[in-house]
């Protein structure tokens, strides 16, 4: 009993002396919990139980319009913006701005719907009920309305969407209807009136139709599916597990007095460094490659689309590698930083589950509370997630990831400098 409460107590006193690992250990968890939590809030959304912006254009400018934005704005699902940056949208700034993924949805009402909506309402009511002359030749015709969506969009929220528009114009159209009847009704001679005749037969059920088709050029999109979503997010998720084993491996060395015998050679500190780097670099490209080949051959076996990397595999390569570098560059200042094993890997392990949930690997970015979509900005996963989405949804190339490989790049170049001089101050000091 006094050897199990010996080493009890040494546990405990070891635990105790490693004062921040012991905060990490209690920190990390709680973070990541008060994370995921706020970033999944907005789960919902597809249920209508939280709001999703929508682009709305009113390019007729008439009666409907104002009808269904006023229809439209008393979905509990929906907030219709229709200025965008303190201006009013134009059909061509809300394309563009749902294509670049800024917004996920808009609705674009056409000149003209206003009148043909009415003059085929007043036809098909006309010849249906039988009030008033029909001309033969008179058939109603769908007013198309247009919903642009976001390609990189999963296909349950386009669902949700398309169906709350098309619930909120057939009420309108019904409605309609209904008060153009009441007019026919009150004004009209019962003895007059005739059997409807073949144009009733012809005209539609629905008037006010909806028109869903994806932002941007369709010849460079890509049809969405699950897999071409899934395999370039959890691929990144992978690759920047590659922080835990290259921050252990360094921590290693130091422990077990390798890397003191490593500077009695006479080899620079940043070779040996760069020779680390280049090692799990090759390990990430290996990594990500045989996730590609898995999307591409091994999944269509149990049934699902095969992986599309779109027009421009030179772009992919060149992503790939930048986020390798930004993987292993944060490895290697862990590594450096820490001073424990318990702490890197703790540490290391939660904070890049916490920045894939903030960079959309778990959850969409656009689904998320609007304080945690200002957060994603910060997150290396998420500049290399939007960028993979960008060559495999919307079928971009090099230049549309410029900005994805510079936040990679300046990330990686940030993390090498501060392991490189964490490195040296250890060399120094015997650390």
């Amino acid at each position: 009993m006094l050897k199990l409460l010996a080493t009890f107590k040494k546990d405990l006193l070891l635990l105790w002396r490693d004062r921040v690992g012991l905060l990490v250990l209690f920190l990390m968890p709680l973070v990541l919990v008060l994370v995921v939590s706020l970033v999944q809030n907005n789960v919902l959304q597809a249920t209508g139980q939280s709001r999703i912006e929508v682009l709305f254009v009113d390019e007729d400018q008439g009666e409907l319009g104002w009808q269904v934005l006023e229809v439209m704005e008393a979905s509990p699902g929906l907030q219709l913006l229709t200025s965008h940056a303190g201006n009013i949208l134009s059909a061509e700034t809300a394309q563009a701005l749902v294509a670049s993924g800024t917004y996920q949805f808009a609705i674009v009402l056409p000149s003209g719907i206003s009148a043909q909506f009415e003059r085929d309402m007043r036809r098909q009511v006309g010849a249906l009920f039988g009030f008033g002359s029909v001309p033969a030749d008179s058939v109603a015709v769908e007013a198309q309305i247009q919903l642009l969506f976001d390609p990189a969009v999963q296909g349950v929220f386009r669902t949700a969407v398309t169906s709350s528009l098309q619930y909120a114009l057939l009420g309108l159209e019904t409605a309609q209807k209904g008060k153009l009847l009441q007019q026919a009704l009150s004004t009209q001679n019962f003895g007059g009136a005739h059997s409807p005749d073949a144009a009733s037969e012809q005209a539609p059920t629905h008037l006010l139709r909806t028109e869903a088709k994806a932002a941007g050029d369709p010849a460079r999109a890509l049809r969405p599916d699950a897999v071409q979503q899934n395999i370039p997010a959890w691929a990144l998720f992978g690759m920047f597990f590659i922080a835990v084993p290259l921050a252990g491996a360094l921590l290693r060395e130091r422990q077990e007095g390798t890397l003191r015998r490593l500077l009695i050679l006479p080899v620079p500190y940043r070779v040996l460094l760069a020779g680390k780097l280049s090692a799990y670099v090759s390990v990430c490209l290996l990594q990500f490659g045989l996730m590609l080949l898995a999307g591409r051959y091994v999944l269509p076996w149990f049934g699902t689309p095969v992986l599309e990397v779109g027009a421009h595999p030179l772009a992919v390569a060149v992503l790939v590698f930048c986020a390798a570098l930004a993987a292993c560059g944060y490895g290697l200042m862990l590594g450096t930083l820490a001073r424990s094993y318990e702490q890197a890997s703790m540490f290391g392990a939660v904070s890049v589950v916490i920045g894939a949930a903030l960079g959309g690997v778990m959850v969409p970015v656009y689904m998320m509370p609007e304080a945690m979509q200002v957060l994603s900005s910060i997150s290396p996963l998420a500049w290399g997630l939007n960028g993979f989405v960008e060559l495999f949804v919307r079928g971009g190339g090099l230049r549309d990831i410029g900005g994805n490989i510079a936040a990679l790049l300046g990330f990686f170049g940030v993390t090498a400098l501060i392991a490189l001089g964490a490195f040296k101050y250890h060399s120094r000091h015997g650390g």
